[in-house]
């Protein structure tokens, strides 16, 4: 009797993992695409809607070089060109949900053309996105320099 109500506590076990994991993927796929959109909307950022939709008003974006922007900031700069990226190429990405909160790691290679100065930068990169309303928005950004 015991081995039996072992197995079937194993099987509970077991079955919840399984519909945590499976629930849990779907967050973890719209934060990416989230985090693909942005990547989109900063190499064409003339679409100020899309980014304006992307990020939280309480953003807090961090450079590599210690400068932080907030959502009005940040947008400007790349409407304006002073930010602006010609490719951005993002790989190593990791996504891991707690509740309302995404947290994404990933590396960063883009060419950028700020305010007319070509350049290149490598970059490790946190965000911090917040579930509204339903929808995944960024809350949060920050940049570490590496060397390629």
């Amino acid at each position: 009797m015991f081995k039996k109500w072992m197995h079937l506590c194993a099987a509970v076990i077991c079955s919840m993992s399984i519909a945590h994991g499976a629930a849990a993927a779907p967050d973890e796929e719209r934060v990416a695409e989230q985090v693909e959109q942005l990547r989109a909307a900063m190499l064409h950022p003339g679409d100020r809607a899309a980014l304006d939709r992307l990020v939280l008003d309480e953003l807090s974006y961090g450079h590599s070089n210690g400068k932080v922007q907030d959502k009005a900031e940040f947008i400007g700069a790349l409407v304006s060109g002073a930010s602006d990226f010609t490719s951005i190429a993002l790989s190593d990405q990791s996504v891991k949900i707690a509740g309302d909160t995404a947290v994404v790691r990933h590396t960063l290679v883009a060419v950028t053309n700020d305010s007319g100065k070509p350049g290149n930068v490598s970059l490790k990169i946190l965000m911090v996105w917040k579930k509204d309303s339903g929808h995944w928005r960024l809350l949060a950004r920050q940049a570490v320099r590496f060397n390629a």
